[in-house]
């Protein structure tokens, strides 16, 4: 096979190179990263996300004149009356670690990896440290020396060194000059061990007997199943799994030191093992009280509702803990845009508990001798018990079970419920039209809703309910949250809390 050698460009901030490339059948401008000596560059979109970088020919770009944009820019260039050169700041080794971080992973250092039976193309840039056999090729290219990959001002004592987050990044480096089929890393799904290469993966399946991860169960409904890893206990599973997740995450820097994480793990049994389809980590002690730290659902299985569940259960674990919880940012666009979904589902669930005489299992009430008492209402009774009349599926498959009582009306918290007030107005037939009525604050919604208040106004104010005011007083009305609900699409709930098995 035949090497083709590549050379950096300059960083994505400093360079001035701009370009045009016909992307999807519009223009796009694009900077070069890096140049191959087989015709191909390595470009960067502007405005758009670094899982979107890609290998063009170099034939496809258009040089743009950096002066026609010059307008553009929302920052003023520097006056002559500014010195040129400021004296750096001291920084300590985590900072200049962070410095360096978006110039070494600019570009990603492998292009597909292969994971069971799927070869998913990667997104970003993740610190794999470099196999001997790797060295050794490494070393054999022209132009290659020992400080090709080398942070500049960071000492190591070896490219497969885990002690420091630069030593990890440092050793991905080289990877850059791999192309063909020695840009494809090769994982075990079942414990996430890596390798250089085919041959020894297949060798290394058909002996891996982990039929699912290490920990313990804390949710299971049906045959998905999540699983509560100690990054203390099962370091190197943990540490394995968190390098292949940076493969599809950008915006965490990865350590190394697990200890003090925890990991769930979304898995899919069947008849023999249990199928990783995603996980989250969080801390074990947070003093923001982040419930999440970073989240990713495998590329073959997004938009299936797994992501969905795995928020729903960092927010059930926070209330279980008696805290109110949010994810650690700062966030991505994807993940911005999952977690807007799941503030704006909770609000419009809560609101249509609220703003509903009757709770939603009990659509009709009839009394005798006087006016119906909707305190403590239950559903409606079954026909029959041994009667076999289909019923609706659950999230899983299973079989909801309506014999539940609500504690107060609709399920919502006694200090909720005690703000309603139901207002029954009669007609002119001689029936009566009955509405519900509540005062609340904001802060009272978002602790109803297990919510930050901050995380709670966000997405009030992005679905439109906080669009207009009286005095300070913003009126909500049931079919504002039935627009909302159906522009958002918003669906039942995935997580059942029934099936958490935490205690």
């Amino acid at each position: 096979m035949t090497e083709s050698s590549t050379t950096p460009a300059r960083s994505r901030n400093s360079s001035k190179e701009i370009y045009v490339v016909i992307k999807d059948g519009a223009e796009q401008l694009a900077h070069i990263l890096q140049r191959r000596s087989d015709g191909q560059v390595y470009v960067h979109y502007d405005g758009l996300d670094k899982r979107l970088d890609e290998w063009i020919p170099v034939a496809s770009l258009k040089p743009v004149d950096p002066s026609a944009r010059k307008r553009k820019r929302d920052t003023p260039s520097p006056t002559p009356t500014e010195p040129e050169t400021q004296p750096e700041p001291i920084m300590t080794e985590e900072e200049f670690d962070i410095k360096h971080h978006k110039q070494i992973t600019a570009k990603r250092n492998f292009d597909k990896v292969n994971f069971g039976q799927w070869r998913i193309k990667t997104w970003y840039f993740s610190p794999y440290p470099l196999t001997d056999s790797e060295l050794e090729d490494s070393a054999g290219l022209p132009g290659s020396s020992a400080s090709t990959s080398k942070i500049p001002g960071v000492n190591r004592a070896t490219v497969r060194s885990h002690g420091r987050t630069s030593d990890l990044l440092a050793g991905g480096l080289t990877r850059s000059h791999l192309s063909g089929e020695k840009s494809i890393l090769w994982v075990c799904d079942r414990c996430f061990k890596y390798m250089a290469d085919g041959a020894a993966w297949e060798m290394h399946i058909k002996h891996c007997d982990r039929r699912h991860p290490p920990g313990r169960k804390v949710y299971q409904r049906g045959a998905h199943i999540i699983w509560e890893v100690d990054g203390a206990k099962d370091k190197l599973y943990c540490q394995n799994l968190s390098l292949f997740g940076k493969l599809f995450i950008d915006v965490k820097t990865l350590f190394f030191d697990c200890d003090n994480f925890l990991f769930y793990i979304l898995t899919d049994a069947d008849s023999q093992r249990d199928h990783v389809l995603g996980f989250f980590s969080k801390e074990k002690i947070s003093y923001d009280d982040y419930n999440l730290a970073c989240i990713i659902v495998l590329p073959p299985y997004q938009r299936k509702g797994y992501g969905m569940l795995m928020i729903e259960f960092s927010y059930e674990v926070s209330c279980r803990a008696g805290k109110i919880g949010t994810p650690e940012r700062p966030l991505s666009d994807l993940g911005l845009r999952s977690y807007l979904t799941y503030w704006v589902a909770t609000l419009v669930r809560f609101f249509r508990r609220l703003l509903s005489v009757l709770p939603p299992d009990r659509p009709t009430v009839t009394s005798s001798g006087g006016l119906p008492d909707l305190t403590g209402v239950l559903p409606l009774p079954s026909d029959d018990p041994n009667s076999r009349k289909k019923r609706a599926k659950g999230w899983d498959g299973e079989t909801p079970d309506i014999n539940t009582t609500f504690a107060s009306p609709n399920g919502l918290d006694d200090n909720i419920a005690a703000m309603r007030t139901v207002l029954t107005r009669s007609n002119p037939d001689g029936s009566a039209t009955s509405h519900v009525v509540v005062r609340c604050t904001l802060a009272e919604i978002a602790l109803a809703t297990n919510l930050r208040i901050e995380d709670a106004a966000f997405a009030l104010n992005e679905c439109g309910l906080l669009g207009s005011s009286i005095e300070g007083l913003v009126g909500i009305t049931r079919e504002m949250v039935e627009a909302v609900a159906k522009e958002r699409n918003v669906k039942r709930m995935c997580l059942d809390p029934a099936h958490v098995m935490l205690t």
